[in-house]
């Protein structure tokens, strides 16, 4: 029977939710910095249609409306129609989009006649409305919280706590005050996938003695559109890390931050397909990799695997289907299985046309046909509408642990809306895959709170679940 998952303190202001790692900085979720760059843009787009011709007004104007008109209404249609997010764009984005479309129009068909400094005003009034474009998506999916973040990012900057490996030896028998963050390029001879750079934080703990300690480990997986650090850099996750590790003697997982995708828009639902054998990199090259390379444990009690959105199906699925392996999970607002469409369209996007091979991967398919299961459990964390009750009820193997996050206001964390993963199958799936759970003796928790589908949902679903998977991973019954 799983245990119960602790009560989260409550986040009282921006400040402390982004405190440590890359969460000091200029914000890019609120404050001055996107408003400022809006503002530039609008003032720079005005300077170029202003005191222009009566003809240009009678003309290239309503042009340009148009082309700004359709735009919104094309992006809008190809968002709906890809099923890029079930929650609804904030109307920003759209008129944003709009902006820079005009902004294009303008440039062009007043380039001709326009005087040096004109056309240098309009070409700088496209990257200013493009970069309000993706400010607006950032405040919508949380991706970057701080400018810090994302320059880090786009500079592949170090991450926090970040060694390279061949500092590693000096650094054994010792007892640093902070986990170090490995870069790894994991083999690929089980599975052939052609992965980006992994990362694997080891604790404090691991460097004491002579050699290293045989550490449970995290399998740590993100969303759909995602880089193996996304959970360090949009996340924000190894200050706590480190926090958690110096209230508790260093003591926490090995966590090892892996490439579900091989590029950044590659959805594989990590699967074996024509997208790539993922399935296979993670099971068969990264899992024997980390006992080997890092000594961490072989023993599937001592594994769990925590995603968000496709990284929570990832996490599920890998579960389930390999028990052998892994023996606990926390899956944060993942989908009823993997989907990059409907139900024919993944079919044919992940398995190449193959319904065995849909079956195979299909978590409640998997588990009725595995039947019972023994020592695997697993933590949900469900993202539901707001109109749903605020006490939706939870459920647990063998009792009644229901839990409820603190809601997270739009105000601190952006607009609220998709970290621009498919999410189609994602409400209900929690409650429906518990249920098929217990009825082959996984025990679950479903927790459930009504927000947004960002990283910041993310990173602090996380942070409360820690406790309850390491307790999980422990096999020793809760302090609670």
């Amino acid at each position: 029977m799983p245990n119960p998952v602790p009560q989260p303190a409550p986040i009282t202001n921006v400040q402390q939710h982004f405190s440590g790692g890359y969460g000091h900085g200029v914000s890019l979720l609120g404050g001055w910095f996107p408003l400022v760059i809006e503002i530039a843009a609008v003032v720079v787009l005005l300077v170029v249609v202003l005191r222009r011709s009566r003809r240009w007004w009678l003309v290239w104007v309503p042009v340009s409306i148009l082309v700004s008109v359709a735009a919104a209404f094309a992006a809008h249609w190809y968002m709906d129609s890809e099923d890029l997010a079930s929650d609804p764009a904030p109307w920003q984005l759209w008129v944003w989009t709009g902006v820079a479309a005009a902004a294009i129009a303008v440039a062009v068909v007043g380039w001709r006649r326009a005087r040096w400094w004109r056309r240098g005003v309009s070409v700088l009034a496209i990257p200013l409305s493009v970069l309000a474009v993706s400010l607006v998506l950032n405040q919508w999916v949380g991706y970057y919280p701080t400018l810090t973040a994302a320059w880090s990012a786009l500079t592949a900057g170090p991450l926090p706590d970040q060694v390279d490996a061949d500092a590693l030896p000096a650094l054994r028998d010792t007892n640093p005050s902070t986990g170090k963050v490995v870069p790894v390029d994991i083999p690929d001879t089980a599975s052939g996938f052609n992965h980006r750079t992994e990362y694997v934080y080891l604790p404090p703990a691991w460097f004491n003695g002579k050699t290293p300690p045989q550490l449970p480990v995290l399998m740590m997986i993100a969303g759909e559109f995602n880089t193996p650090a996304d959970w360090m850099r949009s996340g924000n996750i190894i200050p706590f890390v480190d926090s958690y590790a110096q209230h508790h003697h260093g003591q926490t997982p090995i966590l090892v931050f892996v490439d579900a995708g091989g590029s950044f828009n590659n959805d594989t639902e990590c699967v074996d397909g024509p997208r790539g054998n993922v399935a296979s990199h993670l099971t068969k090259d990264v899992r024997p990799y980390v006992i080997s390379t890092f000594g961490a444990s072989s023993d599937p009690a001592h594994w769990g695997i925590v995603g968000w959105s496709m990284g929570g199906t990832c996490a599920v699925d890998l579960t389930v289907m390999h028990p052998d392996l892994f023996h606990t999970f926390e899956d944060i607002a993942g989908d009823a299985g993997p989907v990059a469409g409907t139900k024919q369209q993944t079919i044919d996007r992940l398995f190449g046309g193959s319904a065995a091979a849909w079956n195979a991967y299909d978590p409640a398919t998997v588990m009725a046909a595995h039947g019972p299961y023994t020592g695997v459990s697993g933590l949900f964390e469900d993202l539901v509408p707001p109109a749903r009750p605020a006490n939706w009820p939870g459920n647990a193997h063998g009792g009644n642990h229901n839990w409820h996050p603190p809601q997270v206001s739009d105000q601190q964390v952006g607009l609220g809306g998709r970290d621009m993963f498919r999410d189609t199958g994602e409400t209900g799936a929690a409650e429906k895959l518990c249920a098929d759970a217990q009825k082959v003796d996984i025990g679950c928790v479903v927790a459930t709170s009504s927000g947004g589908h960002t990283w910041q949902f993310a990173e602090k679903a996380f942070e409360v679940g820690l406790p309850w998977l390491i307790t999980e991973m422990s096999g020793q019954p809760s302090a609670s």
